[in-house]
């Protein structure tokens, strides 16, 4: 792309713009440098980066890019060995400084993901070691400070001695000899301390004349008393340069080590800075990120021209390139023709330099390689050309490169000849930048084109809306929609005869009556459209917000229902658990007066066991897994079901078919299908846990109770259990197999046997018995 068209489109302001974004001489010097790319691939990565600066932007706010220097050429020097000077070692310092804050910055984000500046800050080198050396010597004005080094700090203290000392003396003068001085003060010249002494006087004060005032009546004199401290002072001086400059020396050999690492730094920092530049002028400008394209298309919603205030500009869409490659927009004067042209070729030209376009979400631009306009008067004296003559050369130079990879933009074509030529001429144009593929923006004020969209395959009309009753353009693009004359509309609004309006009328053709009838239809076609369609959004927003506020209701009731659901059985369970205590104290109280009350043992059992099944299950709500898992559960006869068509509980008393069954209800007998079915319970032939199992009337249960691995509380319940039905079941003695371990278990083991009323006696077992693993009880 040529330098001519970033001047017609006004590119180098948004370059300006851009330029201003930039927080260091670094991302300046890159955006001075920006051009459009023609590579896709390189684009759609330049707006990847644009589009993740942003981010970081819109979630923090800004980026720490303060204190970093372009210090490239203090490098270069510091490498063919020159001495920098203390600034040039501070921005070093500085530099070093500002890459490991932004490093540190963008390490700290979680999110997003950042692939590109995380790479890009892991290439940033944190070079501590020579950013503390620099410090330790330069202050933050650049002034080499005092503990840079033993000897300066000697020096130094030299210095303020002897310039302490001719102060002292030389104030003396000022307070004893005051009639021979112009002045009571003490200044200096050519680095020496003098008096102004009266020229009368030289001989009286002695010493040495460094300089005179413009009338030679005061002459700036160095008495003899303070030569030789004044002395003494320029040698410290030059001492003191010396060993300044040995340390700059020092450092900027430092600097030239780690040439590389800085060199590397300065590339990342740079382009960093770039890329918020880019990303801080798409939040001032409200731009948004384009999906590119090499097929030629522009999708723009709602887009701006860049250069245009937000008070001013009037938003519009653009389209070409998928169903219309071409748009000849028609429209009066100053309503915004050519705004629309420079808005698609400048928004061109910023997507293909990676920066977003002022347009909403969604948009799309294409990749072009080349962009052409033609726009304005650019008449040239000099060559003495006319308006015609000037805009066909241009439009004949652009005919040499044209083809389908280009961007057209016409502005009045043909225009500056005879109407009925240049609209010939205009068409032909136009048939052939078409016929070569190319994707074409043009404005006219020809009738004839306003049918040239309606002609040729692939061109559509558009035009700038007109207002008929303020008579003021309103700037929108109404694409499809070819403009219309307003002249006699304008005219009787302005106070022209209806007369002199309808003779006027007569003289047009019916064609051209047709012609501004249709477009007029269309136009109103169109409002009527946008009407509808601003009443339906309007309509779906209101249903959305009334759908939100009752999904918020019922979340709000289903969240209540929960809440008092758990309050309920919270309650319930602590009535349980306190009846179950008052219970368990009983029973206790029945078990120590057993042998009082001659209650038998199974019947205490037996009521211990009753007590246990009387405690109430809560009625907690089933999730609808659970539910579907009991509908579904293989159901058998005497199993207790739920028959939901009823609400009632019922038993299983056989299965008709794969689907049916015959359910006890009450006294009725009902066929019901397995889909009306919930499973509630089923009756297990197990006591709790199976030690022993029912058979008839007698208990069968194992001589032997094995323990190993149990916890010890466990372990003594499993043992009391299981001598209740070992006494069920009529057994004169059994084995409690607690094994030999720490012996815990079995001093436990046979405790209880000590207290048990039943056991009669308990030994350890013997040698085919378990040994000491094993202890034996016997009953009464």
């Amino acid at each position: 792309m040529n330098q001519r068209i970033y001047n017609v489109l006004e590119y180098n302001k948004i370059k300006s713009m851009l330029n201003e974004q930039a927080s260091s001489s670094l991302g300046k010097e890159k955006t001075n440098a920006l051009k459009p790319s023609t590579d896709l691939e390189e684009i759609i990565k330049w707006q990847e980066q644009t589009d993740e600066a942003a981010d970081v932007l819109r979630l923090k706010g800004h980026v720490p890019l303060g204190g970093i220097f372009d210090i490239k050429p203090s490098i270069k020097r510091a490498m063919i060995g020159g001495i920098l000077n203390a600034n040039e070692c501070l921005d070093v310092a500085s530099t070093i400084y500002g890459g490991r804050q932004l490093k540190s910055f963008i390490e700290a984000m979680e999110e997003p993901a950042l692939p590109i500046l995380r790479d890009l800050t892991a290439q940033i080198v944190s070079l501590n070691e020579l950013e503390r050396q620099i410090k330790s010597c330069i202050d933050d004005h650049g002034h080499v400070m005092d503990g840079a080094s033993d000897k300066l700090r000697s020096i130094r203290t030299k210095i303020r001695t002897n310039e302490s000392r001719v102060r002292d003396k030389l104030e003396n003068f000022t307070r004893t000899k005051t009639k021979m001085l112009s002045d009571a003060i003490v200044t200096i010249r050519n680095d020496r301390y003098v008096l102004p002494v009266k020229q009368e006087y030289r001989g009286a004060i002695g010493g040495i004349v460094h300089d005179q005032s413009a009338s030679g009546a005061t002459l700036f004199m160095e008495p003899q008393a303070v030569v030789e401290i004044n002395n003494q002072l320029q040698a410290a001086r030059v001492d003191e340069k010396n060993e300044v400059e040995r340390i700059l020396r020092q450092l900027t050999e430092r600097i030239a080590e780690d040439q590389g690492f800085l060199y590397q730094n300065v590339e990342a920092l740079g382009q960093i800075d770039f890329m918020f530049a880019r990303a801080k002028l798409a939040k001032v400008m409200r731009a948004s990120k384009p999906k590119m394209n090499d097929q030629g298309i522009i999708k723009m919603k709602q887009a701006r021209h860049p250069l245009i205030t937000d008070e001013e500009v009037v938003p519009n869409d653009v389209e070409l390139g998928e169903n219309y490659t071409s748009i000849v927009i028609t429209g009066p004067n100053t309503g915004g023709k050519t705004v629309t042209l420079k808005m698609v070729g400048l928004c061109t030209l910023m997507a293909q330099s990676g920066l977003q376009v002022p347009a909403l979400d969604g948009c799309e631009m294409a990749v072009f390689s080349n962009v052409f306009a033609d726009i304005g008067d650019e008449q040239s004296i000099e060559q003495s050309l006319s308006t015609f003559s000037s805009h066909m050369t241009n439009i004949v130079k652009i005919l040499e490169q044209v083809d389908y990879q280009t961007l057209v933009l016409f502005d009045e074509l043909g225009a500056g000849t005879d109407p009925q030529e240049g609209a010939a001429l205009a068409m032909a144009i136009l048939d052939e930048v078409v016929q070569r593929g190319a994707r074409i923006i043009a404005t006219t004020h020809y009738p004839e084109l306003k049918a040239y969209g309606y002609n040729r395959e692939g061109v559509t009309n558009a035009s700038v809306e007109f207002d008929v009753e303020t008579l003021k353009p309103t700037y929108r693009l109404l694409i499809g929609v070819p403009g219309r004359s307003n002249a006699f509309e304008i005219s009787r609004r302005l106070g022209l005869r209806s007369s002199i309006i309808e003779t006027a009328k007569s003289h047009i053709g019916t064609d051209s009556k047709s012609v501004e009838n249709m477009i007029a239809s269309l136009e109103d076609s169109r409002r009527g459209a946008e009407r509808d369609y601003e009443e339906a959004e309007i309509t779906l927003q209101k249903a959305e917000d009334l759908r939100n506020d009752l999904q918020r209701q019922w979340d709000q009731f289903e969240q209540k229902r929960e809440e008092l659901y758990k309050k309920a059985e919270e309650k319930a369970e602590k009535a349980i658990q306190k009846a179950r205590e008052e219970a368990e104290t009983i029973v206790a109280e029945l078990r120590t007066m057993k042998n009082e009350a001659s209650l038998k043992e199974h019947e205490w059992i037996e009521a211990r066991k009753l007590l246990d099944e009387a405690q109430p299950s809560l009625a907690k709500k089933k999730t609808e897994k659970e539910s579907k898992v009991n509908q579904t559960k293989q159901l058998q006869p005497g199993d207790e079901v739920r028959l939901l068509t009823l609400d009632q509980k019922g038993t299983i008393i056989e299965k008709v078919n794969a689907k049916e069954y015959q359910v006890q209800v009450g006294i009725m007998k009902i066929k019901a299908k397995q889909k009306d079915l919930q499973f509630v319970k089923r009756e297990e032939p197990l006591i709790e846990k199976p030690m022993a199992t029912v058979k008839g009337s007698a208990y069968h249960v194992k001589t032997e109770l094995d323990l190993r691995g149990e916890r010890f509380e466990d372990a003594l319940i499993q043992v009391e259990k299981y001598v209740d039905d070992a006494l069920l079941a009529g057994y004169s003695s059994v084995s409690i197999i607690h094994g030999k371990g720490t012996g815990a278990l079995r001093k436990g083991v046979q405790d209880f046997a000590k207290r048990h009323s039943r056991i009669s006696d308990y030994r350890v077992g013997g040698m085919n018995e378990g040994g000491s693993g094993v202890t034996i009880f016997e009953f009464r």
